[in-house]
């Protein structure tokens, strides 16, 4: 199968070296912070820390360039990936910066903890407390709640989804929209068990099947959380009410497949979804330079499900 080498080569220097991922996590999130420098753009920016019940959760908010006071803001709140263990805000500012240029929208990066140090639920939890906090006070960016969305990538999506349950479950607050970008939404990344494309691009796509299989031991406390939709949302009973989705998956990654069973899953409850799949795509490719066709072709998406 042909894919374009330019974004091989590109999606490799940003991928993690093929190191045992439970034994060098560590490792793993310094060269992730390496790879990705954090150069402050030239408007603003600016951190914050929200409160949470025991700790305080930070939190970096992008201005987009060209915003006007007169004109209300969309406001997008943003999950970084990474497998719920690497990955933070200076890692993916490069990628919050980029959105607030797209989109015109005022972007909320979250710096959720992460596994093992602090294991399933407390991402979640941290992620929801950032958004109930966004969505109950309008006056923090003067903004309605019609005008918020939150967004993830690979298992920041996944915290997207189980945000926008969690939310629906709790009755606290509606959230309207959600985009999810080739989200982990399974319990089961086996290859005798799993979906097709784990078997087919699990091991010669940048993100490998055991990995997937390893940040997920490192983010469960144990066995039981397997079976907790909150952790994996494809395994709801109940998917109805949920925001108006957006799903856009990558043609060549392990987790293509459960990512669109999901979608299809919110269909069938009744819910507004739409569903691209990235040709030629690999898992990663939001993370790379503004000039990637599908990073265009995926603001392009974005730009449409938001107005």
């Amino acid at each position: 199968m042909a894919i374009n080498k330019a974004m091989r080569v590109a999606l490799k220097a940003l991928s993690y070296p093929d190191l045992d991922v439970k034994k060098n996590y560590k490792l793993h999130r310094q060269v992730n912070s390496a790879v990705n420098v954090y150069i402050k753009p030239r408007y603003s920016i600016w951190d914050h820390k929200i409160a949470g019940l025991d700790h305080d959760i930070p939190v970096r908010i992008f201005l987009p360039p060209e915003s006007s006071d007169d004109e209300a803001l969309h406001v997008l709140i943003f999950f970084h990936g990474g497998g719920w263990v690497i990955g933070n805000i200076d890692s993916y500012s490069k990628v919050c910066t980029n959105m607030a240029r797209q989109t015109g929208a005022l972007v909320v990066s979250v710096d959720y903890r992460l596994a093992p140090e602090y294991r399933f639920p407390c991402a979640l939890l941290d992620c929801y407390t950032v958004t109930r906090e966004i969505f109950l006070d309008s006056t923090l960016f003067g903004v309605g709640a019609d005008k918020i969305t939150i967004i993830g990538d690979s298992a920041g999506a996944n915290l997207a989804a189980a945000v926008s349950l969690l939310a629906r479950d709790r009755g606290e607050f509606e959230i309207p929209r959600q985009i999810l970008i080739y989200p982990s939404t399974n319990n089961d990344h086996s290859d005798e068990t799993g979906f097709p494309s784990i078997r087919k691009y699990g091991y010669e796509y940048l993100l490998k099947s055991k990995r997937i299989r390893d940040y997920m031991d490192l983010y469960i406390n144990s066995e039981d959380d397997l079976n907790n939709p909150y952790l994996a949302p494809l395994i709801a009973e109940d998917l109805s009410n949920q925001p108006k989705t957006l799903i856009i998956t990558a043609e060549y990654d392990p987790l293509r497949d459960e990512g669109e069973a999901y979608g299809k899953k919110l269909l069938e409850h009744g819910n507004t979804v739409e569903i691209y799949r990235m040709k030629d795509a690999l898992h990663g490719f939001f993370s790379l330079p503004k000039h990637f066709v599908h990073v265009k072709r995926s603001y392009e998406l974005i730009n449409s499900f938001l107005r």
